[in-house]
């Protein structure tokens, strides 16, 4: 069987390098961009959800978030109807980086996929959504204190 998992760890872990290292002139350290992201493109989203969307556990996003509030890219406020609940909104400085972000994005993808056709491109990106959905199985299995029988 081809080592596509590695291939595919690979590849993230590569992108996720230079992005940190893009974005480090602007205080975005271990992968916030992804968080800020997430939150720029959903005004108003709980913390919860982003975790779920970038497939890390509470902790992991209590962190990053934390310190993208610190620094200012995002802000925290009450929801209306139920003041437990924390809405996350991007800061002015937050919506002035995302643009570089999805350039930086978009620049990535098109690297990645140099050389590949649309009909290439569209075959890839379904794949991966197919294995995507696969994998999230097993997530929300573990994610909820289960075991998978290797």
């Amino acid at each position: 069987m081809k080592e596509i998992l590695r291939e595919i760890g690979m590849i993230a872990r590569a992108l996720d390098s230079i992005s940190n290292i893009e974005f480090k002139e602007y205080d975005l350290t271990k992968g916030q961009y992804l968080y800020l992201v997430r939150i720029c493109e959903n005004p108003g989203i709980i913390q919860d959800k982003v975790a779920e969307m970038i497939k890390v556990d509470r902790t992991t996003a209590a962190r990053a978030i934390k310190k993208l509030e610190m620094n200012g890219f995002i802000e925290k406020k009450d929801d209306v109807h139920n003041k437990k609940i924390k809405k996350l909104f991007p800061t002015d400085k937050g919506k002035m980086i995302y643009p570089f972000i999805i350039r930086e994005n978009e620049y990535s993808n098109m690297v990645a996929l140099n050389g590949f056709s649309e009909s290439e491109i569209e075959t890839i990106f379904k794949y991966l959504q197919r294995v995507r959905k696969n994998i999230e199985i097993d997530w929300e299995f573990v994610k909820k204190g289960n075991k998978r029988k290797y």
